[in-house]
């Protein structure tokens, strides 16, 4: 496995994802009674500082449903997490208004590349373009001054 597991950290991300779960209002138990799930519930909330419990509450009382959705969260999670220690594999976020996102992705798709790419792409033909405008500019004071001296 390319990341490894560490109980004590993955079982911490376990709780927070049930709890946060039971906090959107999903049943998380396998109990259909409202009595037997406020019981499942009251547990997971004692076991909050001792995280390697949730393991035996999840084999006793989380629902099957839900337990891939757990699984997934966790991988991904664990991912993240690995990823993050490094810059280059950091994920980065940045915010776009919904018509600059269109438009970046109606031109990433242009040019057959990722969104990222997309941007690469358009700040280095930015940069060239500016470059080539001031050396434009240059010759043309150069020239004014050749032909202003004659």
């Amino acid at each position: 496995m390319k990341y490894q597991q560490l109980e004590n950290l993955e079982c911490g991300w376990k709780w927070q994802y049930l709890s946060k779960k039971h906090r959107d209002g999903e049943n998380i138990t396998r109990y259909v009674d409202t009595s037997e799930i406020e019981q499942a519930i009251s547990q997971l909330k004692a076991i909050e500082y001792e995280p390697t419990l949730v393991l035996d509450w999840i084999s006793e009382h989380m629902s099957l449903e839900v337990d891939n959705k757990l699984k997934q969260a966790i991988r991904a999670k664990r991912k993240r997490h690995y990823n993050a220690e490094q810059v280059h594999t950091k994920k980065k976020s940045i915010d776009l208004d919904y018509r600059v996102w269109e438009k970046l992705s109606y031109r990433a798709n242009e040019l057959g590349c990722t969104l990222s790419e997309a941007i690469e792409y358009l700040l280095s033909e930015a940069s060239r373009s500016e470059k080539a405008t001031k050396t434009v500019s240059s010759l043309k004071q150069d020239l004014s001054k050749l032909l202003g001296d004659d």
